[in-house]
């Protein structure tokens, strides 16, 4: 598998960063006709789809290299090579979301409606940038057989893209992928019902993704870790909590919560 895509001779263009950069552009674009839709201020995308993506890609970045910490203190000039992969979707959600909170707290937004914005072309930007990690050949799991990955329908290209070192490996990057797609899905239909809470579809993204996310990770052999837990499996359970708290938010306390539809996004004074 060759993870370069285009060969200048000085310059390097890899599959990993087309991928990346597609999945940013492809939930951007969702986002940002979500917000025209819902009449929020242009500014606002603008704002947050360059200082969101870049303060989480550091964050993926930064988690990645915590986790491999001893590797990259005896190899520090490969900190900056990204294009060979090593972006945690975990470290972006969490520093994505902590900046969100900021700007939302500074504007006097409402956080959890711009949440419900954004996840609906997150989850679809995961499912893309995934296919970053094929190319790579990380993100796999186990050793298997071919008439294994064939008899479960999974496509000839990524099985043949799954060969690493001589042994068929699980293709636990297109799992994801898919399991992603099926999310994605599903938030686009619940976002159309007009009783729809703020938060609701934040606890859905939380809930579907780190349940599909915990289950997959079990089958991966390259997970980062601590101590012996997957480091993915303890975060999945955490977000899921999270996700599951403001579903039933929504449905018991929906008197005292904003319906989503509502236009706008800044806080009431």
């Amino acid at each position: 598998m060759n993870g370069i895509a285009l060969d200048l001779g000085i310059i390097q263009i890899y599959w990993y960063s087309i991928f990346i950069l597609l999945a940013i552009s492809v939930a951007s674009i969702i986002i940002y006709l979500q917000m025209k839709k819902l009449k929020i201020d242009e500014q606002v995308f603008f704002d947050l789809s360059f200082n969101t993506v870049i303060i989480g890609l550091i964050g993926a970045r930064i988690y990645y290299i915590l986790f491999n910490l001893s590797y990259y203190l005896k190899n520090p000039i490969e900190i900056l090579e990204i294009w060979n992969g090593g972006l945690a979707i975990h470290g972006a959600i969490i520093f994505g979301g902590i900046y969100l909170i900021h700007y939302c707290k500074k504007y006097n937004y409402k956080i959890l409606k711009l949440l419900d914005i954004i996840v609906v072309g997150l989850i679809i930007g995961q499912a893309i940038g995934r296919w970053g990690n094929f190319f790579n050949q990380e993100a796999f799991g186990a050793v298997t057989s071919i008439k294994e990955l064939q008899a479960r329908g999974i496509p000839q290209f990524v099985i043949n893209g799954m060969n690493i070192l001589g042994e068929y490996r699980e293709p636990t990057f297109f799992y994801e992928s898919i399991w992603n797609i099926f999310g994605f899905l599903a938030l686009i239909i619940i976002r159309i019902c007009p009783s729809l809470r703020n938060g609701q579809l934040t606890g859905t993204y939380l809930l579907w993704y780190s349940v599909g996310r915990f289950a997959i990770e079990s089958h991966r052999t390259d997970s980062l870790m601590i101590y012996n837990f997957k480091m993915a499996q303890i975060i999945s359970v955490v977000l899921a909590i999270i996700g599951t708290i403001l579903i039933l938010r929504g449905i018991l306390k929906k008197e005292k919560i904003e319906l989503y539809h509502k236009e706008g996004l800044r806080n009431e004074l």
